[in-house]
């Protein structure tokens, strides 16, 4: 039986009765009804009454190559036709795995050429914490353990991904973090920035908060620095310029491993296949998942340095580590087939040349100056509209977040799908948006930041 033979109310009811959503008020769920995504094509989503909405989340940060692909479905059924699964235990190992380590170690930064695979970034950002600890301990170094992370990160929702992330809300519902990580301050100038402070300058500075915590925990004690280039469910909070160099920087001085989280970032969304490489970063380890198969199957690969590598094979016997679904050969085969489209359709390099800047062009013209609107800011095809109730004080409205929440519901009635996240409504489209795309989107977003004003200001 298909979901063509339920009515809307009778799937919503079904919902409600048996299944729990992630980050999800249920109460409010249930009363409300869930909205049913039936089907997608391209950029664009639809739901069971047949409205169209241009996402503008690529899914959930993931669909990269938009919606329809047939060729990833195809894959995927000759794949499972000859081997739907075997695992990578036992000295075992299926030919997809193997050939997606060899593709993913040529387009990585350079010196990062080992995968470990897992199914989510919240299992990846997990192996990635164990394997750095592992390492100092086979160094002889087992002291050297505290994670510094920054306020406001995401790196999962696991155990050990809610306590990387600095979350206080998440962390205030998990009874109990993995010990050993510090949270410092993020690199989020709009709210951070000291008045009159040059971006360069609160860039320094946001670095130094991890030299600063280095220093407090000892550097004899400290593993790893663990950052997304760009935070992305915090609200896409870009660090200037000279943030991340400086992080290199104090990370070399103090001999502390650089982990970083590009779950979000990676496969092209910044004009690179990583954005360490658009942003100049060198990495020990580079967790990634979602665009790796465009999300048409779960898979995440940890991308590991030479340095950590050599010392785990050299030195460390058994890793009792990894995941009944580690190398799936139907993901693997999708990932595959999903990173020849993103190269043979050019989709890194219009983003870098030309959608990326046109993106960032339209947002500043259409939408900067807006009347609840404090400031717009984008990185390659990732935006962010900060929402205000007076722009030149950047106070916001009072809710912790409900007038985004209000912007979100008048864009997604005009057929624009965005997510809100606190003050700040996020943008994370498929890597197939046009000009004309993009100006369609402009012109959503505006008028829903017309209609919610009206609202806020009632």
């Amino acid at each position: 039986m298909t979901y063509q033979n339920f009515s809307l109310k009778q799937l919503q009811d079904i919902d409600a009765a048996h299944h729990l959503h992630p980050f999800t008020d249920h109460k409010d769920l249930r009363a409300a009804g869930s909205r049913v995504i039936t089907r997608a094509e391209g950029p664009f989503i639809y739901d069971s009454e047949g409205n169209e909405l241009l996402d503008g989340m690529a899914g959930l940060w993931c669909v990269n190559v938009g919606y329809g692909r047939h060729e990833l479905a195809e894959a995927a059924y000759a794949q499972m036709k000859e081997l739907p699964y075997y695992n990578s235990f036992f000295r075992c190992t299926t030919p997809t795995p193997v050939l997606l380590s060899k593709k993913l170690a040529e387009i990585a930064p350079e010196g990062v050429s080992q995968v470990f695979y897992g199914s989510s970034g919240s299992e990846s950002n997990d192996t990635a914490l164990r394997l750095v600890r592992h390492y100092w301990a086979l160094e002889g170094r087992p002291q050297k353990n505290i994670i510094i992370s920054r306020k406001n990160a995401y790196h999962g929702s696991s155990v050990a991904g809610t306590s990387l992330g600095g979350m206080a809300a998440m962390h205030g519902q998990l009874g109990g973090a993995v010990p050993n990580i510090v949270h410092v301050m993020m690199p989020y100038a709009f709210e951070l920035a000291l008045p009159g402070e040059r971006e360069h300058d609160f860039g320094i500075r946001a670095a130094r908060a991890v030299e600063d915590a280095i220093l407090e925990a000892g550097p004899d004690n400290v593993a790893a620095f663990i950052g997304e280039p760009i935070m992305g469910a915090g609200g896409v909070k870009i660090p200037p310029p000279s943030y991340w160099p400086e992080i290199q920087r104090i990370c070399r001085k103090y001999d502390i491993l650089l982990m970083l989280d590009e779950v979000i970032t990676a496969y092209g969304r910044t004009g690179a296949w990583f954005a360490a490489q658009s942003m100049g970063i060198e990495p020990d380890t580079i967790t990634t998942a979602k665009a790796l198969t465009s999300g048409y199957q779960p898979l995440s690969a940890l991308l590991v340095g030479e340095r950590i590598a050599s010392t785990l094979v050299d030195k460390g016997g058994e890793f009792y580590h990894g995941y009944t679904y580690s190398g799936h050969p139907v993901a693997c085969a999708v990932a595959l087939v999903n990173l020849e489209i993103i190269e043979r359709e050019g989709l890194i390099e219009r983003v870098r040349d030309d959608t990326g800047p046109y993106f960032r062009k339209a947002l500043a013209e259409r939408l900067a100056g807006h009347g609840i609107v404090g400031e717009v800011r984008s990185f390659g095809l990732m935006g962010a509209i900060e929402i205000v109730k007076d722009r030149e004080t950047r106070e916001r409205f009072p809710g912790d977040g409900a007038a985004a929440v209000v912007v979100r519901d008048h864009a997604i009635a005009n057929g624009m799908m965005l997510r809100a996240t606190g003050d700040t409504m996020i943008l994370s489209p498929p890597l197939i948006w046009t000009r004309e795309t993009i100006d369609m989107a402009a012109d959503r977003i505006a008028r829903a930041l017309d209609l919610a004003e009206a609202d806020l200001r009632r």
